[in-house]
C-alpha cells in the first residue's frame, strides 16, 4: 500500500514522463508548486518506489521512469472522464450528430478521428466481426483432382475457392468431411472457424478418413479468410513519431503485427465478463511485439450485446486519462447511433 506522498510523486512522474519522454528527476518534481517537498525527501520516496517496482532507473540517469507496474497503478487509480478538452468533445459530438447511414463509413471515420485526436494508432472491429457466422459449407468436385469449396455466411455472402483434392480421397470421404464440418461449425463466427477446426474437428476427421492430414491442410486454406474489411486501422505510422520507437526493428514488429488481421481480431475481442474500458499495459498484451505498448479497448453494444470493439495502440508512455475519456465518449456515441439504426 502506497502512502499518499508516494502516490502523489508516482502520479507526477507518470504525467511528466508522458509529456516529455525523458526520465524525471527529484529536482524538477520539487519545483512544481503543487508538490511542496524537498529534493532529498522526493529522492528517498523515489528510491522506495523503485524498490517496490513502480519506477525504473534507465542507464545511469539520475531520473526515473514508470515501470509497467507503475503504469498499471496509475491507470487503476485515475479518474479520466474529465480529461478531454471542450473543443475535442465538440469534434466527437459533431461527427455523430451527422446523418450517416453507412456503417462502414462511420467505422472508418471513427478510426480516423481516434488516431487524429490521440496521435496514436486506432483499431476498430465492425459489428460483422462478432455476428457473421458460417451458415453452410460445401465441397463440390470438378474433376478427380480439383474441387470448389463454398462458404455461405449468415449475412448471405457466398465465398468460393478452388482447391486441389488430395490423391486417393474419394467422393464419399469428401461427403463425410462436409457433413462433419456442417455439424460442428455452423453458426460459429467466421474468425473462430480455424481455431475450431483444430480444437473440435481435427480429431473426428481422423476417424472418418485415412487422408485426414492432407484434408486438414486443404480445409485450413479454405477457412483462411482474414476478412480485412472487418478491421479498420488509422494512424498506423504514428508509432514512428514516438521517441521510444526509434529502433526500426521494434517498429517493424509492431507494423507487421498490425497487418495480421486474425491476431488483431483475437487481441481486440473482449473476453467473457469484460466490459467498459480495458487497458493492457506492456507485457499484459498477448504478443511480444506489443511488449512496449499499451492497448486501450472499449466495446460498443446494442441492447446489452457487444457489437464491436474500438482500440487505441500507443507507447506505454500514453496519455491514459485523455485517451480513456475519448474512448468512453466514442463507444457510447457508437452505441447510441446503432440503437437508432436497428430500431
Amino acid at each position: 500500500m502506497l502512502t499518499e506522498r508516494q502516490r502523489m510523486i508516482l502520479n507526477v512522474i507518470v504525467d511528466d514522463y508522458i509529456r516529455s519522454a525523458e526520465p524525471v528527476g527529484s529536482r524538477s518534481i520539487s519545483k512544481r508548486p503543487d508538490v511542496g517537498y524537498s529534493p532529498a525527501t522526493i529522492r528517498n520516496e523515489m528510491a522506495d518506489l523503485e524498490e517496490l517496482g513502480f519506477l525504473e532507473q534507465p542507464h545511469t540517469s539520475a531520473g526515473r521512469i514508470p515501470s509497467h507496474k507503475g503504469y498499471r497503478y496509475y491507470v487503476d487509480h485515475i479518474t479520466p472522464w474529465n480529461s478531454i478538452a471542450p473543443a475535442e468533445l465538440n469534434t466527437i459530438r459533431t461527427f455523430f450528430a451527422e446523418k450517416l447511414n453507412v456503417m462502414e463509413q462511420v467505422i472508418q471515420q471513427s478510426a480516423m478521428i481516434l488516431s487524429h485526436m490521440t496521435n496514436y494508432t486506432s483499431i476498430l472491429l465492425g459489428p460483422e466481426v462478432f455476428h457473421t457466422s458460417l451458415r453452410h459449407f460445401q465441397l463440390l468436385p470438378l474433376n478427380e483432382t480439383t474441387a470448389v469449396a463454398i462458404i455461405v455466411t449468415s449475412t448471405g455472402q457466398v465465398e468460393n475457392k478452388t482447391v486441389a483434392i488430395p490423391p486417393g480421397v474419394s467422393v464419399s470421404e469428401m461427403e463425410k468431411v462436409v457433413n462433419l464440418l456442417n455439424s460442428k461449425l455452423v453458426n460459429v463466427p467466421l474468425f473462430k472457424l480455424k481455431s475450431r477446426l483444430y480444437s473440435e474437428v481435427a480429431q473426428e476427421l481422423e476417424r472418418y478418413t485415412s487422408h485426414y492430414e492432407e484434408l486438414l491442410i486443404v480445409l485450413d486454406s479454405v477457412l483462411d479468410s482474414e476478412h480485412d474489411h472487418q478491421v479498420y486501422l488509422s494512424g498506423t505510422t504514428n508509432m514512428l513519431t514516438q521517441p521510444e520507437f526509434k529502433d526500426v526493428d521494434k517498429v517493424k514488429d509492431i507494423l507487421d503485427l498490425l497487418g495480421e488481421t486474425p491476431t488483431l481480431m483475437k487481441m481486440m475481442t473482449p473476453t467473457a465478463g469484460e466490459s467498459g474500458i480495458q487497458v493492457r499495459i506492456g507485457t499484459e498484451n498477448d504478443h511480444k511485439a506489443f511488449a512496449n505498448c499499451s492497448l486501450i479497448t472499449a466495446t460498443y453494444s446494442l441492447e446489452g450485446e457487444s457489437l464491436g470493439t474500438i482500440g487505441i495502440l500507443g507507447p506505454t508512455r500514453m496519455e491514459y486519462a485523455r485517451v480513456m475519456s475519448i474512448m468512453e465518449i466514442i463507444s457510447k456515441d457508437l452505441t447510441t447511433l446503432l440503437s437508432h439504426w436497428y430500431k
